[in-house]
């Protein structure tokens, strides 16, 4: 029995060995969240049976969970890059024809061919339509529309777009060469009521599951959505000195597993040689 319980141990601490050098590998990757792995004990016993003579029988995976808190913020002077002061997740639609929607914390936006304003992997930013003073007309998901740089003022098509400013609220502001202003919408933040239920996808994205609820969308400023900081992006919540001590942590437990295995085979091959 010793020899599946060390065994047990062993893999446990491959797995948080591989939790932690994610997360170190990670550490300079936009909007990244660090993740842990949480274990528990095994034990059995039959009913009748008294547990003062029963030996637990190892360990085993419970989870890996992530950890949505807030990474540091850092300033790039470039209006597309953003990053969120709070809680609250970008919106973003894939390419067609499939759409999927997803939630990122890696502002960092560029524009495509078409004008589309979209992430790192090509998905775009999705905008909450607001009236003149900036209000949304509407928090439903199905009201979100693509963020899309106009190429001209709609009231004079001679006068192109000079540049766009993102407020705190996460409003846009397009200002033509006329002088003239249009607000193109209010970036759309996503909340949920259990964020650890989030589907990881890679490129710092998630996928809403059943265990993190349905998005509530709404623009910067409600709640625990946050602020927008245009001319930023939020960095990995990663303390480099933290997970090295967790890595050490974690290679003291293998060789510990690994010493009680040799130790248990040393055991039995000196009763098999008794018994010789």
């Amino acid at each position: 029995m010793s020899f599946v319980t060390s065994l047990s141990g062993l893999k446990a601490a491959q797995t948080d060995l591989s939790v932690v050098s994610n997360n170190i590998a990670n550490a300079n990757s936009t909007g990244f969240k660090k993740s842990s792995a949480a274990f528990g004990d095994l034990f059995a016993a039959a009913p009748t049976q008294s547990t003062r003579s029963v030996a637990g029988q190892g360990v085993r995976l419970n989870g890996i969970t992530q950890q949505f808190s807030q990474g540091a913020v850092e300033s790039t002077d470039r209006t597309l890059d953003l990053a969120v002061a709070g809680d609250g997740f970008f919106v973003v639609k894939g390419q067609p024809p499939r759409e999927a929607q997803s939630y990122t914390r890696n502002g960092s936006f560029g524009v495509n061919v078409n004008r589309e304003v979209v992430d790192t992997i090509g998905s775009k930013v999705q905008l909450l339509p607001v009236d003149a003073n900036g209000i949304p007309t509407s928090t439903d998901p199905g009201a979100m529309i693509d963020f899309v740089l106009p190429q001209s003022d709609p009231a004079d098509p001679d006068a192109v777009l000079s540049n766009i400013t993102i407020a705190d609220d996460g409003v846009v502001t397009a200002t033509f060469s006329n002088g003239n202003q249009a607000r193109l919408g209010a970036l759309a933040l996503a909340s949920f009521v259990a964020v650890e239920g989030l589907r990881p996808m890679g490129d710092s994205h998630w996928q809403a599951t059943g265990d993190s609820g349905v998005a509530a969308i709404n623009k910067a400023g409600i709640g625990p959505l946050g602020s927008i900081r245009s001319g930023s992006l939020e960095t990995a919540n990663i303390d480099l000195t933290e997970e090295l001590v967790a890595l050490i942590a974690a290679q003291r437990n293998f060789q510990a597993n690994a010493q009680a295995i040799e130790t248990a085979n040393n055991m039995t091959q000196t009763i098999v040689n008794l018994q010789v």
